[in-house]
């Protein structure tokens, strides 16, 4: 296939020369012998299917490792493995949450993220295995937070930024039902457990339509709630708790990783993007008051630093 650059028409004084190769450009051949189209054949690429081995998960994490996350050659690294069908013939086939590691759902999602990226459509890939989906969304759920009962995250600020964007994707396409049935749950009025006593009975007394719901709320859960439904009431919420812990530890003066300011940026895209969608605004909107975050972005040290000029803009929005 011609690229776009070589496709336009020659002045006739140019078509005796021979054209300048471009410095960077891959040829035929270095792409047949580059390791990702060499794994592609010999794994699940389409046009080798009846020759390829085994599945090994093994894979995964060699890509993941060598390849994804290897530094600032990445980005061209991800173009090749979407060009190669990845995601859609290999990582989501063989997903399974019981046995997925770390990698294999990062994989997943930088791949999606990458697909968003090129605007090429990404929810068919999911929808081919929709059964799938809800465990693997509860799966990047967790990876967002830390441990339970601990501050460490086992993702890097990197791999949380990816997963943000990812859950950022998820919400703007309330549209599609595989979507809509596990995003909605998050925002849902029953996410107001996470808010004190007090400050509940104050919005319910608001507005009384919603407290018939809540009251059927109640009603349907007698016992109480199991625990993983209350683990997703409160996630919300702990995102944001744990968004302040990272950004009110940013020093005023001296270095700082430029991964924390990429999280903090994209954080507030997320806020913003839930704030300006009625869907998800709507209850979110108490829980986002309740913690007070706008007010202690704008008095986190980040905005004074020069790093944190676009961090700034978005506390205003």
């Amino acid at each position: 296939m011609k690229r776009r650059s070589q496709t336009q028409a020659q002045t006739p004084k140019e078509v005796n020369k021979k054209p300048k190769e471009k410095t960077g450009a891959l040829t035929l051949d270095q792409f047949s012998s580059d390791v990702i189209w060499q794994l592609a054949s010999q794994y699940w690429s389409p046009e080798s299917k009846s020759e390829h081995l085994p599945y090994n998960a093994d894979i995964i994490e060699r890509i993941y490792a060598d390849e994804m996350t290897s530094g600032k050659a990445s980005a061209r690294r991800i173009n090749m493995l979407e060009f190669s069908q990845y995601l859609e013939q290999y990582l989501w086939p063989n997903y399974r949450r019981e046995e997925a590691t770390h990698a294999h759902v990062m994989s997943i999602v930088i791949m999606a993220n990458e697909k968003f990226r090129e605007r090429v459509e990404v929810w068919n890939v999911f929808q081919q295995l929709p059964d799938q989906y809800p465990a693997f969304f509860r799966h990047v759920l967790e990876s967002c937070l830390p441990a339970q009962g601990t501050n460490e995250n086992k993702s890097t600020l990197r791999e949380r930024t990816a997963l943000l964007m990812f859950l950022n994707h998820c919400f703007n396409s309330m549209e599609i039902e595989l979507c809509r049935e596990q995003a909605k749950r998050l925002v849902s009025l029953s996410m107001w457990h996470c808010l004190q006593p007090r400050r509940r009975e104050q919005e319910l007394r608001d507005v009384p339509e919603w407290r018939k719901y809540w009251k059927r709320l109640q009603k349907k859960e007698k016992d109480s709630p199991k625990p993983d439904v209350m683990w997703e009431r409160h996630f919300m919420q702990n995102l944001i708790i744990d968004f302040l812990r990272i950004v009110e530890r940013i020093p005023a003066e001296g270095e700082l990783n430029s991964n924390v300011v990429h999280y903090c940026e994209r954080f507030l895209e997320f806020i913003i993007d839930l704030e300006a969608l009625l869907p998800t605004r709507r209850f979110f909107n108490t829980v986002l008051d309740d913690c007070h975050l706008i007010v202690r972005a704008l008095m986190s040290p980040l905005v004074q630093r020069e790093e944190g000029k676009l961090f700034g803009q978005h506390s205003y929005e």
